[in-house]
């Protein structure tokens, strides 16, 4: 059986974190939950529900993930896949063996969960959230020819291509980040639809106005640095 590892990073998904920890599939050998500065019961409720919690203390979404795949590499055995997931429960974690059967069945490098329109709770994704997203998506078809079509962060990757990436941005742009480097690197990837719902909580990205215009900055940022390279 393939050794996958789970990453989380999390800041003040008290009520969520459990449910989401708990709800992963039993044969993922290792749930690491990145605690980015929560004031509330995160990390008990994470530990709670059987995953490892380490801390980062320099903000950021990139920054938690990338605590977490430092973790993993100063581990004496290295996994298969690493899975990245949300920690405010709007993905269904159950639908990790959704994500990760491209990479086990057909060998593919990179799985992007789609969160298509059919697929979403109503009200799952803020206006906003789906206007960057397709603009994002589109951008990236028109100037790199890619088949991508969300940005979403619940996704699988093997471990050995995570590392050939590189990967730096602290914060959200980086799931762009991985996408580019992921077409520059010609690695091969697939998306496959999954379920979303609204999320427990406010999102510190969409649910602020400051959130939304640094999350489209970073991600424009990102594009258009690969597309003059």
């Amino acid at each position: 059986m393939a050794n996958i590892k789970v990453i989380i990073p999390a800041i003040n998904e008290g009520d969520s974190i459990g449910k989401v920890v708990s709800e992963l599939p039993k044969h993922v050998s290792e749930i690491i939950v990145v605690d980015n500065g929560s004031i509330d019961n995160t990390i008990v409720n994470a530990q709670k529900a059987g995953a490892t919690v380490i801390t980062e203390t320099r903000k950021g979404y990139g920054s938690a993930c990338l605590k977490g795949i430092d973790y993993i590499s100063k581990q004496s055995k290295a996994p298969d896949i690493i899975v990245f997931i949300d920690g405010d429960y709007s993905d269904y974690p159950e639908e990790l063996d959704i994500v990760v059967a491209p990479i086990l069945e057909n060998n593919i490098d990179f799985v992007v969960g789609a969160r298509k329109k059919a697929l979403r709770e109503p009200g799952s994704m803020t206006p906003q959230q789906v206007f960057g997203n397709g603009l994002a998506t589109f951008l990236m078809r028109l100037l790199f020819k890619s088949r991508f079509t969300d940005l979403g962060p619940f996704r699988a990757i093997k471990y050995e291509k995570l590392k050939e990436l590189g990967m730096q941005d602290t914060t959200y742009g980086w799931t762009v980040e991985m996408q580019l480097k992921i077409l520059r690197k010609k690695m091969t990837y697939i998306e496959v639809p999954v379920r979303y719902k609204q999320r427990i909580g406010v999102s510190k990205v969409s649910g602020t106005v400051k959130g939304t215009i640094f999350a489209g900055i970073k991600i424009l940022g990102w594009i258009f640095k690969y597309s003059i390279k």
